[in-house]
């Protein structure tokens, strides 16, 4: 395992196979952490999840209804709470949420090393600091490409990755 890489991956809307990639891609990668950035939607996404070979950590998005059966069936994988949410991994200070109302006004915050989002289907990936990170849509339903990101926290690099 490579503490140093990070997955991140957002909007899965239950797309199993592409859930099931992206565990394939971070597993083989060596992650030693992936964050999800919301909008899993059923708690049945954790069948594909189990088999990462990391801990989570979580947010919900605003199609997460069923909010109850997420938090029981992730309790294994990592916590799943409301965002904004900030937590540290690895000597970097993370803020994770799902809606992206706010992100141009995180710009220049001096405390918070990554900021990851999801919400709008599409990858954003600015340069810090701090370091914006939306992977773009897992499940591919809206815009039909695939992605997450991989990201090195010693570097400072992420890397934009087509499931594909």
């Amino acid at each position: 395992m490579h503490r140093h890489l990070v997955g991140i991956i957002a909007d899965t809307h239950d797309n199993r196979v592409a859930i099931q990639k992206a565990v394939a891609l971070f597993n083989a990668r060596g992650t030693g952490l992936v964050i999800h950035a919301g909008d899993m939607i059923s708690p049945f996404c954790i069948l594909d999840f189990a088999a990462l070979a990391c801990p989570m950590q979580l947010v919900f998005g605003n199609n997460d209804g069923e909010r109850v059966g997420l938090h029981n069936a992730f309790q294994s994988k990592g916590p799943i709470q409301n965002g904004p949410r900030v937590f540290d991994y690895e000597g970097r200070r993370f803020l994770l949420m799902h809606e992206d109302g706010c992100v141009d006004a995180l710009a220049g915050l001096s405390d918070i090393d990554v900021v990851v989002y999801g919400h709008t289907h599409v990858p954003d990936m600015r340069p810090g600091p701090p370091l914006m990170i939306n992977p773009g849509e897992a499940g591919g339903w809206l815009k039909q490409r695939s992605t997450v990101a991989v990201l090195d926290v010693n570097t400072m690099q992420a890397e934009l990755v087509d499931l594909a």
